[in-house]
């Protein structure tokens, strides 16, 4: 989780450094600091908060053409002054991403410590092994190789005033390319005002950065070539524009980001297999089962793939949730498919799980469906296909998701034509899909009816989210949305289940959200929903316009134009979102950065 940006420039490097955190704040945000060094002398400036309370404490007394910066999201040791980063140990001051599992062992030689982080540790090693080595990178090369876990690092010494050595394994950690100045980040956004040039680093990658240049090492200190490549993220997609927060901006643009998903891979009403790459065909033709890994959001979207697959296409899968499946026992069909789905591509479990699995020979193949080109999960993968949502700045994922939706779906006719979709359901399921962008539309224009909704909404401490088939992960990807900014405790349930346990909590303070499509599950999920009427509480039901449901004294019913086809979980998907934005709004929560979550979940 955590944003880390270095510079060493020509010029003075403050702003660039507060400006990248500010960009980053989305990794984190429950403390940031910088450290610069000028005339010999290093300024080290701490705050707990945001990034916004460490650039008013700086206040002109921080200056200099190198330094460091980091904003945390806590792991180990409570969001603090104290624990927040850069740490200093006499000449070195460090930034760290990760999380460091022999932490305990490491610091049983230090009675110094002045953090509770496992991060500060690396400082200690680092200064002592400089003193007997009296080289950065041959110290940072060294410790490296003592450290358990996972670290993206950049190091800055007194004593080595035109460079800052870094080091990764496991966390993000890319180098910017400018004129006369050269950068560490953890991501691209931190620095696209600067420069499109950029290395992705891999795992195992040394080295340090200088004005002039940079150099890159493996943990021998053999030197590396890394290519330089080209970002195509623009400055204007990063900002907010016309909108209130990150998150209704992206509600928004979910139109033109569908549009964008499935935009140049419909030809003449088909799917090409090409569209999941050159190699795809001969990769991808003889698997015979589909293994679903993911976290979060991408969860979700990963348990409605399921559904298409085994409805649409007849393909045997199972979906699962990547931390579960890293540390489970668990049997494996030969010339199985290795599905991996995650927004940043930077998702610790997911991540750790495809490089696992790539030791099992009964993996024919893997096969990753990510937003950021630039990932380590679209590097480890044989098969990489792209959602193309652009940038995603609020914590919450809204317009990544339904793009991962109908990505998805795409990849499922493509595989689907070796089993059961024959040209004509090939044909249809493009159509609704191209069908998508309008409806959206027009469901996005029920924003005022769900404000006036979570007025009711707001003040509940609980709320209940049903849905059946399909259609469930979208009742829980409502739930996990109310839960995350609006802090509501929510829980969703096939609505089946609604009488084995769910029921007893009904009463008039128990709001029930239900996802009513109108298909062949839509008369027992009435029934169900009467059971809810028949105690009291309230319904607030998102349906099918088709599906015949009426408002009355107990239930609340909002029409969207969903037709009966496997695509309405993508547009049912919208209107939970709108209404989680609500009541956040109403209850003051921060809509963009909610707390104790980051966006990138790169640590386990």
């Amino acid at each position: 989780m955590c944003g880390i940006v270095a510079s060493v420039s020509n010029k003075d490097v403050v702003n660039i450094l507060i400006s990248g955190l500010h960009k980053l704040e989305y990794r984190g945000y429950d403390s940031s600091g910088i450290a610069t060094l000028n005339n010999n002398k290093i300024s080290l400036i701490k705050t707990s908060g945001k990034v916004e309370a460490l650039e008013k404490t700086i206040n002109g007394n921080c200056k200099g053409q190198i330094g460091i910066a980091h904003t945390r999201w806590a792991t180990h040791g409570e969001p603090s002054e104290k624990n927040a980063h850069p740490h200093q140990v006499e000449d070195i001051v460090i930034v760290h991403n990760g999380i460091i599992e022999n932490y305990e062992s490491l610091k049983e030689n230090f009675s110094d410590l002045k953090s509770d982080t496992d991060s500060e540790i690396i400082a200690h090693l680092i200064q002592k092994k400089l003193s007997e080595k009296n080289n950065l990178l041959e110290a940072v090369l060294a410790v490296s190789q003592k450290l358990q876990g996972t670290y993206a690092l950049a190091v800055l010494d007194k004593n080595n005033p035109k460079e800052i050595a870094f080091a990764k394994k496991g966390s993000p950690l890319i180098i910017g390319i400018g004129e006369n100045e050269n950068f560490l980040a953890s991501d691209t956004h931190a620095l696209i005002e600067h420069t499109k040039d950029f290395i992705y680093l891999e795992d195992g990658d040394h080295g340090k950065i200088f004005e002039s240049g940079y150099f890159i090492c493996d943990p021998s200190g053999k030197e590396l070539s890394r290519e330089v490549m080209q970002s195509k993220l623009s400055l204007q997609s990063t900002e907010i524009g016309e909108y209130s927060h990150f998150m209704q901006k992206e509600i928004y643009e979910q139109p033109d980001a569908i549009l964008e998903a499935f935009q140049g891979r419909i030809v003449e009403g088909k799917v090409p297999i090409e569209i999941l790459g050159p190699n795809a065909l001969t990769i991808l033709q003889s698997f015979k089962f589909v293994q679903i890994v993911a976290c979060g959001t991408s969860y979700h979207a990963a348990l409605i793939m399921k559904h298409w697959l085994d409805k649409l296409a007849g393909i045997p899968s199972h979906a699962e949730v990547a931390s579960e499946f890293r540390y489970r026992q668990h049997a494996v069909q030969d010339d199985t498919l290795f599905i991996t789905i995650s927004q940043s591509g930077e998702t610790a479990d997911t991540l750790a799980a495809l490089k696992e699995i790539k030791k099992d020979p009964r993996y024919i193949s893997t096969l990753s469906i990510c937003n950021v080109p630039e990932s380590s999960l679209s590097r480890e993968s044989d098969v990489t296909v792209f959602t193309n949502a652009g940038p995603e700045v609020g914590v919450a994922s809204t317009k990544a998701f339904t793009s991962q939706l109908t990505t998805l779906m795409l990849i499922v006719i493509a595989l689907g034509k070796n089993f059961l979709i024959d040209e004509k359901l090939e044909e249809e399921l493009c159509a609704q899909l191209q069908s998508l962008p309008e409806k959206v539309k027009a469901i996005l224009k029920l924003d005022s009816q769900i404000a006036e909704l979570a007025k009711k909404f707001s003040d509940k401490e609980h709320a209940l989210f049903l849905g059946r088939g399909s259609h469930f992960p979208i009742a829980r990807e409502g739930a996990l949305k109310l839960k995350e900014i609006s802090y509501i405790h929510a829980e969703a349930y096939p609505a089946g289940e609604l009488k084995h346990g769910p029921l007893a909590l009904v009463d008039e303070r128990m709001p029930v959200v239900a996802v009513a499509p109108n298909n062949i599950t839509l008369e027992k999920l009435k029934s169900n929903l009467e059971e809810v009427k028949a105690r009291g509480g309230k319904l607030y039901i998102f349906a099918d316009k088709r599906a015949n449901f009426k408002s009355d004294e107990i239930i609340e019913v909002f029409e969207i134009d969903a037709p009966q086809n496997p695509v309405a979980p993508i547009l049912f998907t919208v209107p939970l979102q709108l209404l989680a934005y609500h009541c956040a709004l109403i209850k003051g929560t921060n809509v963009d950065q909610p707390r104790n979550l980051a966006k990138s979940v790169t640590v386990e």
